[in-house]
């Protein structure tokens, strides 16, 4: 049987991230099980607004036959994630793919449980602070615990989920957090929407209405924007982009000043303006008061 290789990555970008590539049996006739499958298994495409005490609600006929969990996201597939699943043993892989395989994840929607075999999961690289590596534990005896029960992970007593952002739980602790969030850091698999003009739904060249909230496209797209100044006389717009105002009334931008608090001077704030050890790294203050500093708007 054929095999598709899937890119993947866990961790919270901004601090680590793992990558790696599983290799996964393809799905695409019906024959029989696959000859070297292994008691590992990938659920694919996983909705997003589905929790981890979703999933775990879902898959709850066969949770003590879960030795571990590991979320993960796909390349490509912002709005799902999937779950690389190790059992006890190949016959309750069997029958977990048979029971779930190409079932609905509830009777609410459309979205198809995809359960694939797993032949292999290869890591290919990790980018981020060494301090964030988990080292292997000196003895089998030394096993992290559970941030929720502080009881030992072990997975021969009980299935082990692995978030997104590489924190562990027991799976029965995590199946009682109904929030989309880690319950350490808070990381939420669940990424915002992006923002499209209210009008012609483009992504690009968006400004958004500092009175109303109005979203809607810039001069170089549908002009949606400065055709909502026309009807409300809302001047003032923020291009999301730079989180430069814009005033339409003076056609001109907004200047956004800085008042330092040691010596009370005004400096223009640039829009990237980055608070560097030397005060503002791209403003040209050289102050380090304007890291608690006052902002004001003068038109």
């Amino acid at each position: 049987m054929n095999t598709e290789a899937i890119p993947f990555s866990s961790g919270n970008p901004r601090i680590e991230e793992t990558r790696g590539v599983m290799h996964l049996f393809s799905n695409d006739t019906v024959s029989a099980l696959p000859v070297e499958r292994k008691p590992l298994a990938c659920v694919l495409g996983v909705p997003n607004h589905m929790t981890y005490a979703d999933f775990c609600q879902f898959c709850a006929s066969f949770i003590h036959h879960i030795s571990e969990m590991r979320i993960v996201r796909n390349d490509g597939m912002e709005d799902r994630y999937s779950v690389l699943i190790r059992f006890d043993s190949q016959d309750s892989t069997d029958k977990f793919y048979q029971h779930f395989n190409n079932r609905q994840f509830n009777s609410l929607e459309e979205e198809l449980c995809r359960v694939l075999f797993t032949l292999d999961v290869q890591f290919t690289g990790y980018t981020g602070s060494l301090d964030h590596v988990q080292s292997p534990p000196a003895s089998s005896t030394e096993q992290p615990s559970c941030p929720v029960c502080l009881e030992r992970l072990d997975q021969d007593a009980s299935g082990i989920l692995t978030t997104i952002c590489n924190h562990s739980f027991h799976c029965s602790c995590i199946s009682k957090w109904t929030d989309s969030s880690c319950p350490v850091c808070r990381y939420c698999q669940q990424q915002p929407e992006k923002s499209k003009c209210f009008i012609c739904q483009t992504s690009e060249n968006l400004w958004i209405c500092v009175i109303c909230g109005f979203v809607g496209c810039g001069r170089y797209k549908g002009g949606h924007a400065i055709i909502h100044w026309k009807e409300t006389q809302h001047c003032y717009s923020l291009e999301l982009e730079t989180q430069r105002v814009w005033d339409y009334a003076g056609d001109n931008y907004v200047h956004r000043l800085i008042q330092s608090k040691t010596d009370g001077k005004l400096v223009e704030l640039n829009s990237h303006c980055l608070h560097a050890s030397d005060g503002c790294g791209s403003c040209h203050c050289i102050d380090s008061g304007v890291n608690e500093a006052m902002l004001t708007c003068e038109t």
